[in-house]
């Protein structure tokens, strides 16, 4: 005779005690008839983790001390978790306009799941804010996902146009497909300031670690090393970095090429781009 499986339910995964329920709270995060927070997360995830996430104007979705779990809508009632959050505090906003108006922590034990997490869940309204204990029973594990969820694969290297926080992700959740293609690749590779337009074109050899590991020194600092932006991010700040830099690839070799080719091809590039004299090389 066949027996009915039981279905999983997100506090299967979570376990959260019956001491914690009460201070948990979800946010279901759809579109808002302007921008696709599905779109946007799989741009840059930190786009809907914190801006959409943490958003509030004269409304509050969270209080200080609370546990806070954030769901993306990816289709009919299916939701992704992408991230768990404790809340330590208020930011100010303008709350006529709203903001991001938390100071959170993200919770590190969940972590694996984030961006994992398929569960379904049929939303009869469109309030966003729900305690945990009030849809903890309807919130059902449909999946979890053999990698984060990222909507697309690797574009191939022609099409590479990363914004500082989109390679963050992909060097932080260690994103299979871009870190397969990018790890054992030589190149030629450019950086944009599009605040100023001016540009950096650097190269990825076997003695600076291919282009994974050149590209993760400059997640890691904002300059990579080099005395230009190391300049830079003194004057400006490592934010600036973050909120401007934009990382793509000019050519791209696998790791037999020989590295005094791929120098000459560098040179070449400064030379056409005028990085010298208009950018950000100096050598």
């Amino acid at each position: 005779m066949d027996r009915k499986m039981d279905k999983i339910r997100i506090n299967d995964i979570l376990n959260f005690s019956p001491e914690e329920i009460p201070a948990v709270r979800v946010k279901f995060n759809i579109y808002n008839g302007c921008d696709d927070p599905l779109e946007l997360y799989k741009s840059d995830p930190d786009e809907v983790n914190i801006d959409w996430f943490l958003w509030r104007d004269r409304r509050r979705y969270f209080s200080t001390g609370q546990t806070a779990i954030c769901f993306l809508k990816i289709g009919n009632d299916a939701w992704l978790m992408t991230t768990i959050k404790k809340i330590t505090g208020e930011k100010a906003v303008d709350e006529t306009k709203g903001g991001a108006g938390y100071e959170a922590q993200e919770i590190a034990r969940y972590q694996k799941y984030f961006g994992r997490l398929v569960l379904r869940y049929h939303n009869p309204c469109r309030t966003m804010g729900r305690t945990y204990a009030s849809v903890m029973d309807e919130l059902e594990v449909l999946e979890i996902l053999n990698d984060q969820f990222t909507g697309e694969d690797f574009p191939g290297y022609e099409n590479v146009r990363l914004s500082y926080r989109q390679l963050k992700n992909v060097i932080d959740r260690h994103l299979p497909g871009w870190i397969a293609a990018l790890q054992n690749q030589k190149a030629v590779y450019l950086i944009t300031d599009n605040k100023t337009g001016k540009l950096y074109v650097g190269s990825a050899t076997s003695q600076t670690g291919m282009l994974l590991q050149r590209w993760s020194n400059y997640i890691a600092d904002g300059h990579g090393g080099n005395e230009a932006l190391r300049d830079l991010v003194k004057q400006q700040g490592f934010d600036y970095v973050k909120e401007n830099f934009q990382y793509s690839i000019l050519e791209n070799y696998n790791a037999r090429m020989d590295d005094e080719y791929i120098l000459k091809r560098e040179s070449w590039w400064k030379e056409t781009l005028r990085t010298r004299e208009f950018g950000y090389n100096e050598n």
